[in-house]
């Protein structure tokens, strides 16, 4: 199986007074961004707005396919998500992604709902594809 997600995005003028534009593929979003929204508080989002979104996501699918998995079936699982995009060197990287999340799951012990966690923590693709970048979870039995 092959899933192929797209997205397109624009960007006009020069970096500090420029701005953009993000649209999905599926069009479940488009919106703009620009230096204000990345590097200050300005309107719009950001690309790691948009990370931060992809990993809560991912990270929250993965913990339930685990957890059914293992005979657990969560009532919900509510994850933040928190890019830190920092100056490294001569330019900018995301040096970690925060996950907190609150998971309603019933009958599983702590150690088993630890391991759980850290297995969606290292597989699901999103953190596949940040390898080089820490991830944290502090998760919450609810």
């Amino acid at each position: 199986m092959v899933a192929e997600r797209t997205a397109d995005a624009e960007w006009t003028g020069g970096l500090r007074d420029g701005r953009g534009s993000v649209k999905l593929g599926s069009r479940a979003f488009e919106g703009g961004y620009c230096f204000g929204s990345r590097f200050e508080t300005g309107e719009g989002t950001n690309p790691e707005e948009l990370i931060a979104a992809a990993h809560a996501g991912c990270f929250s699918m993965a913990l339930s396919a685990g957890l059914e998995r293992a005979g657990f079936k969560p009532e919900s699982i509510r994850t933040h998500a928190k890019a830190l995009l920092e100056k490294v060197g001569e330019g900018f990287a995301i040096t970690e992604v925060a996950l907190e999340t609150d998971v309603d799951v019933r009958g599983i012990d702590k150690a088993r709902f630890r391991e759980e966690v850290e297995n969606a923590k290292r597989n699901c693709p999103v953190s596949r594809a940040l390898a080089g970048t820490k991830i944290t979870v502090n998760a919450r039995h609810v």
